[in-house]
Parts: structure tokens; sequence; C-alpha cells
């Protein structure tokens, strides 16, 4: 029955629960990123070049963020998910280099 209870301690420790506030925090980081990535579509003002510069620097941002706070890749335990998602993001460059080669010459 201790080993029983013990268990769930140490699942209790684990499991820490992190409230609201992060996910608001991450939430509204979200909306600003979303913001700053339409504002400089919307502008037209800026040269076409930096606003691609700029949604590429967004989403990249985007992608961690959602990441690290909505899919909890923070945390432990997720070595073997974060390998993966490193490894597809090799591949995928990878493809994408070649397929650039293949297309110029």
């Amino acid at each position: 029955m201790s080993s029983n209870h013990s268990a769930a301690g140490e699942e209790a420790r684990r499991h820490k629960v992190e409230g609201p506030r992060k996910h608001i925090v991450a939430f509204v980081l979200s909306l600003a990123l979303t913001l700053i990535a339409f504002a400089a579509v919307a502008s037209g003002e800026i040269n076409s070049q930096f606003t691609y510069i700029i949604l590429i620097g967004m989403a990249l941002v985007q992608v961690f963020v959602q990441l690290a706070f909505w899919m909890h890749m923070k945390d432990r335990g997720h070595l073997f998910p974060i390998m993966g998602i490193i490894f597809g993001v090799i591949v995928v460059f990878t493809m994408v280099i070649m397929a650039s080669y293949w297309v110029w010459w």
C-alpha cells in the first residue's frame, strides 16, 4: 500500500500544475506575432523582400512558441518527438536544397 502512495506522489511531482499564466502569455505572444506579420503585409509600404524576411522570422518564432507552450515540448520526456522533428526538418531542408540544385542545373 505504501508503494502505491509513493508512486502517486512521484506522479504528482512529475506533473506539476502550470496554471493558466503560461498559457495566457503564450496566447498573447502568438497574437502579437500574428499581428506583426499581418501589419507587415497590410501596410504595403515595406519593401517586399524585407516583408518576406519578417514573415519567415515570425513564422519560425511562432513554431517554437507553439511547440514549447501548446505541445509541451519544453517538458521532460519528449526527447524522441524532438529528435523526430529535428530529423524531419533536416530531411526536408536537404530535399529542398537538392530540388533547387536539380532545377537550376
